[in-house]
């Protein structure tokens, strides 16, 4: 089978976002499928953070075509005099600033979706080309956010009759830093309009927990079940060939990832700092790794923290991995955003390939909740839970009194591997 793969972030972007196309890419060779990649040039793109050492896992085999664009990222960095582009959520940028609040709501009124929608035109214009030369494709995977790439999958579907695969990592008009773009009734009309298009005319849709599967499913009467499949993000189980190494000298709890002052973690941290004060023998550690808010290191500064606290700035993903083997204890913590039961990191299947505990800060009975307790590993605190957060951090710390290596027994994860989700996808492609 030939596929069409059409992403913004691919290598050497690094992040989240490319993390789930690339591993697709990867293992579906192996399994019969022919890969062509059309993604953007990174010499004209836009990417909030590199990571060179991805390149490695493209398989020699895949073809990638990369294209250009037209995108005001370039004008923005030239307006704002900042050399980064806003990540997702807006954790590198001031919440108050005028200057910023005025290109919020520039971005949310004038482009829509999103202000990567400039690189459309490029795209289709590559894939007319190969189309003219005599190219045949089975399908065409779109893979989102930016949700402006969906829109490539709509008009390819009308061009040529392609049959389209909708990989929807995010919520669309639900996505949890909407309402911090300040969109015109219009705005938000036309937003939504493109959104119901896109759901209507795919031929199937890929979500990546049930319940951003039940949001979208509610976006139009027109819409049926059969076409959402849930295909959680995974882990690569040939990230995790290195052996875990917990700290003999810490009971280290390490983040990985981005995280601000939405995802509400001052409770924890308070537990944190009481749980060392009980047990002074026991040398209780926190280690971020990647982008951490201004707000957030105030935040461990103001809770008596800060003399505990590593913090280490964004690392290729393979070290990332490293950083999870080299851990007590993983926190995750999801947003305190509207519709965040659905939010399901990418990042959680590889805390749960590392065999570690697992707090996780946010609503009981989420996806991520639900997940966690099914695999044995933890579950979730409510963001206010502070009494139950310290006994779980003093039970912690007497077991790490016992014996300083935490890991868990082998979870049931392995369902959760890129490559049995790879197949899940191949079985799409097929139908």
């Amino acid at each position: 089978m030939r596929l069409l793969v059409i992403t913004y972030y691919w290598p050497p972007s690094g992040g989240a976002g490319v993390q789930r196309t690339l591993k697709f890419v990867k293992h579906l060779p192996g399994l019969g499928v022919e890969c062509t990649v059309i993604t953007v040039d990174p010499e004209k793109g836009a990417y909030p953070v590199l990571d060179e050492s991805l390149a490695a896992e493209i398989p020699a085999g895949v073809r990638v075509i990369r294209t250009g664009t037209s995108e005001p990222f370039g004008s923005y960095k030239k307006l704002t005099g900042r050399q980064q582009i806003p990540y997702g959520g807006f954790a590198n940028e001031s919440k108050t600033s005028l200057q910023q609040q005025f290109f919020k709501f520039v971005r949310g009124n004038l482009f829509i979706p999103d202000p990567r929608r400039g690189w459309n035109s490029h795209v289709l214009r590559a894939v007319d080309e190969l189309i003219a030369q005599g190219e045949t494709f089975d399908a065409v995977l779109t893979s989102s956010p930016p949700h402006s790439t969906q829109l490539i999958g709509l008009a390819l579907k009308k061009r040529h009759g392609l049959r389209w695969l909708a990989d929807m990592r995010d919520p669309w008009t639900d996505i949890y830093y909407t309402k911090e773009l300040n969109k015109t009734r219009f705005a938000r009309w036309l937003d939504a309009r493109y959104e119901r298009q896109v759901l209507e005319q795919a031929d199937e849709v890929l979500t990546t927990s049930p319940d951003t599967k039940r949001l979208l499913l509610g976006k139009s009467p027109a819409l049926t079940a059969s076409k959402f499949h849930v295909i959680p993000n995974g882990y690569d189980e040939s990230d995790f060939q290195m052996p875990s190494a917990p700290p003999v000298d810490a009971l280290l709890i390490t983040h990985t990832g981005t995280i601000s002052e939405t995802y509400h973690i001052e409770e924890f941290l308070r537990a944190c700092a009481e749980c060392a004060r009980r047990h002074p023998t026991v040398p209780l550690r926190l280690r971020f790794v990647g982008k951490v808010s201004a707000g957030v290191q105030a935040q461990i500064a103001a809770a008596g923290l800060a003399s505990r606290t590593e913090l280490v700035a964004f690392v290729p993903h393979d070290e990332s991995v490293r950083y999870l083997l080299r851990a007590s204890v993983l926190l995750m913590a999801i947003p305190d955003v509207d519709h965040n039961f659905g939010i399901l990191p990418g990042k959680v299947f590889e805390y749960l390939a590392a065999n570690k505990p697992i707090i996780c800060i946010g609503p009981v009975g989420s996806d991520a909740d639900n997940l966690l307790q099914e695999c044995s590993a933890g579950h979730a605190y409510a963001y206010d839970a502070y009494e139950t957060m310290l006994d779980y951090l003093e039970e912690l710390a007497a077991q790490w009194q016992q014996n300083s290596n935490l890991d868990l027994p082998a979870l049931s994860h392995t369902r959760y591997s890129r490559r049995a989700l790879t197949q899940q996808l191949v079985q799409l492609i097929a139908r």
